[in-house]
């Protein structure tokens, strides 16, 4: 493998990209948070590869297919176009340990707070983790950032972080409005 150079910036879906109104897997309920494209406009600007990373636990409850799931971000990502966005990667975890269905019912490395999808996304786009950035809602989202050592989390939401969490590297902000660009090195 080649040397990992390229900063990523790291964003959960449901809360982040799209309004959470729970287990979205239909573009018809696909609404999108306020200043998330200018967001992801300024990080590709800034020199990051934008990769969304979710649990989709819809999936191991059945509730839509992995098609119906990959439809729908097909569908985003020819909105991300037309805004003038590049390409953005997609990894997704579709098991949920308790409530998953038949082969989706697992412990798995990919599920957040787990890191596993931002070590295959590492892997497959060469990027360096501790130059890269984690935008999340949930403390999960915050959990996976930091086992993976990334250079800062921002924490998207009202609630306090859990008792006892380590927030070393962590900002929490209200809006994605609130989330500075670092400069372009």
């Amino acid at each position: 493998m080649g040397s990992h150079t390229v900063k990523a910036l790291f964003l959960d879906r449901d809360g982040i990209i799209n309004v959470d109104h729970g287990y979205v897997g239909r573009y018809e309920d696909f609404e999108y948070v306020d200043g998330i494209f200018a967001l992801i406009k300024r990080f590709e600007k800034a020199g990051y590869k934008i990769i969304i990373v979710t649990n989709q636990s819809g999936i191991a409850r059945g509730l839509y297919s992995e098609d119906d799931f990959n439809a729908l971000m097909s569908a985003v990502q020819q909105d991300f176009y037309q805004a003038g966005i590049g390409e953005v990667s997609v990894y997704f975890c579709p098991h949920h340990p308790e409530h998953g269905i038949g082969a989706y019912k697992k412990q798995c490395a990919c599920r957040k707070p787990n890191p596993g999808m931002l070590l295959q996304a590492a892997e497959e786009h060469s990027v360096s983790l501790p130059l890269s950035i984690m935008i999340g809602d949930s403390w999960r989202d915050i959990q996976a950032g930091q086992k993976v050592s990334l250079s800062h989390c921002y924490f998207v939401s009202r609630k306090a972080p859990p008792a006892g969490a380590e927030l070393g590297n962590v900002t929490q902000v209200t809006s994605l409005n609130d989330i500075p660009v670092p400069s372009s090195v």
